[in-house]
Order: structure tokens, then C-alpha cells, then sequence
């Protein structure tokens, strides 16, 4: 095969002011001045990726607040355990965030730290010899807790939330702020995956019951989502799946929840939360966002971030 050379003299080329480009110097970011703002801060950052696509999920919640529309806070236990409860209860107090779902472990965690200031044990040292979970206080007053809710006609989040006024640290407690502020906080429970299941007062049928309350007052949240945002931070399962089932009861049901925003806060990407959370439901007309990074970072930015931007 015989391949002539190209004529190189041939090519055409035109000016670079004539090009569109992605990155401009009046989108860098601002060095930070020693003493200045924490609003002057943010609004120093790079307007580039996920910088930008933070300073959108802000300003989404900040007009939530503003309109009185809901957000919706999903989690899972690990943000409990990097100690971010005094930030979350300060956005519960402080209406910004209007209700709260998490799993199983993240009520527990809420529950023992509310109880001893402590929590999250040693699981390779108590796999080892078989007292992983085994903690009596634990299993015992929340299953005590949930089948006197049950009793009682209360779900799961409630059913902790108002056992717990004398505890000492009740003030870090997201399930007490619930109930003390009339907040919704469920619980959305699988049988078999939290320590307390193992114990000798566990009981099937009551932690179903409660749970399932806990999802039908779950959906009656998702169904006043239209204008509001919805956060997912760490839950790679639970959550995503549940919201996508209490949505489709939501719009099943006449509501129209379509215009919303929803976040995933997480240390990488995970389908559950990609599909579930940020793709799928915003569909017929939200946005939807993803953040990786760490908890104890991203969280307590995100919410100062919105705390100055309700600022008077």
C-alpha cells in the first residue's frame, strides 16, 4: 500500500479569541486572607467542578428555607461516628433541615452516644471471641423502647426518640431533637444487619411494625419534596433504595414531586446513590449532584456554607 504524505501547509488555524474555552482566570480561586470570613471564604473558592456543584446544592437549600419547602436529611451511621451529631442537631434547631432518615446502626449510634458519650466498638476484637454486639444496654432499652412505641402507635424514630429525656448527652441526640421539636426521624430497619437483632429481646414483629410506620411517614415527606432538596450522606444502600420506593408511592399517589434537587455526600461513588438518589428521581426535572470526600469535612462546610447565606 502506497500512503502519500499529507500537506501539513494546507491546514487551516484561526485565532484563539475566536475559541470557546472551559476555564477562565476570572473563575481561579482567591487566596485566602488570614482573619477574613467564612463567606468570604467560599466565595473565594474555584467556580470549577465540585466547587461549583456545592455552591448549587447551598444555594438550593438556602432557597428551600426561604420558600418553606423540605429538606430532607438521609444518612447513614458513619457521620454520627465522625462527630458531626452537634452539627445536625444545630441544623434540625436552627430549620434548615426539616426531617431526618437514617438506617438501623446510625439509631443505635445516635442511641449510645445520647446514653454514654460513647460508641462504635472494637468489631474484629468481639468477632474474635463472639461479645461483638452483645452489649445489654444497647439491645435491651431499644427493644424495650420500640415494642412500648409499638404499643403505643408509634414508629421506630419516635418510639427512641421520646425514651430518651433523661439520658445525659440527650442534647446530641438527633432522635431526642426529633421528638422534642416534633421533627420527623425515622428509622428504616433491616432485619438481621444491627446488634441489637442478636439480642435475647429482639422481637420480629415489633421491629417491622415499627419500621414500617417509619416508612409510610418517610413517604409522606418524600411526597412534600417539590421545591425542597433531599441529602444523602453516606448511606450506600438503605437509603437510596427506600427513597426510590417512597417516591414512587409519592407520585403513585397524585403528588407532584418533580422539581427538586437531591446530594449525595460520600467518600467515592456508588451506584445505589448515583441511580437512586442523584439520577433517577430528578429525572421530570431536578438537579442532582454527587460529592466524594470525607464527612467530618464536607459536612460541617456545607452547613456553615448555607447558615451564611440565610445570614440577614
Amino acid at each position: 500500500m502506497n500512503y502519500p504524505e499529507l500537506d501539513w501547509s494546507q491546514i487551516k488555524t484561526f485565532s484563539i479569541s475566536e475559541r470557546p474555552n472551559k476555564v477562565a482566570v476570572a473563575d481561579f480561586a482567591t487566596p485566602h486572607t488570614a482573619g477574613s470570613s467564612f463567606a468570604k471564604f467560599m466565595a473565594h473558592l474555584p467556580h470549577f467542578l465540585a466547587a461549583s456543584d456545592f455552591g448549587r446544592i447551598v444555594d438550593a437549600i438556602a432557597e428551600a428555607v426561604r420558600n418553606q419547602r423540605t429538606v430532607l436529611l438521609m444518612m447513614g451511621a458513619h457521620s454520627i461516628k465522625c462527630g458531626l451529631n452537634p452539627i445536625l442537631v444545630d441544623a434540625m434547631r436552627s430549620g434548615i433541615v426539616h426531617a431526618v432518615a437514617f438506617n438501623g446502626a446510625g439509631a443505635i449510634h445516635d442511641f449510645e452516644t445520647a446514653f454514654q458519650g460513647e460508641t462504635s466498638e472494637d468489631v474484629q476484637r468481639g468477632l474474635d471471641d463472639g461479645s461483638f454486639g452483645m452489649a445489654d444496654e444497647t439491645g435491651r432499652l431499644m427493644n424495650a423502647a420500640f415494642a412500648k412505641g409499638v404499643a403505643a402507635g408509634l414508629g421506630a424514630g419516635e418510639s427512641l426518640g421520646v425514651t430518651m429525656g433523661e439520658f445525659p448527652n440527650k442534647h446530641l441526640s438527633i432522635l431526642r431533637t426529633g421528638a422534642e421539636l416534633e421533627i420527623p426521624v425515622t428509622v428504616h430497619i433491616a432485619l438481621g444487619t444491627d446488634i441489637i437483632h442478636q439480642h435475647p429481646t429482639a422481637n420480629g414483629a415489633v421491629l417491622g411494625e415499627a419500621s414500617f410506620r417509619d416508612f409510610q411517614k418517610f413517604a409522606g415527606v418524600v411526597a412534600s419534596l417539590e421545591g425542597g432538596v433531599v441529602l444523602n450522606v453516606g448511606s450506600a444502600v438503605i437509603m437510596p433504595e427506600v427513597f426510590l420506593k417512597a417516591l414512587t408511592v409519592a407520585r403513585n399517589l397524585g403528588h407532584k414531586v418533580n422539581a427538586f434537587t437531591t446530594a449525595t455526600f460520600d467518600m467515592i461513588r456508588q451506584y445505589r446513590p448515583t441511580e437512586n438518589v442523584v439520577r433517577r428521581p430528578t429525572h421530570l426535572g431536578g438537579k442532582g449532584y454527587y460529592i466524594v470526600g470525607h464527612h467530618e469535612l464536607n459536612i460541617p462546610l456545607l452547613f456553615a456554607a448555607v447558615k451564611e447565606k440565610l445570614a440577614p
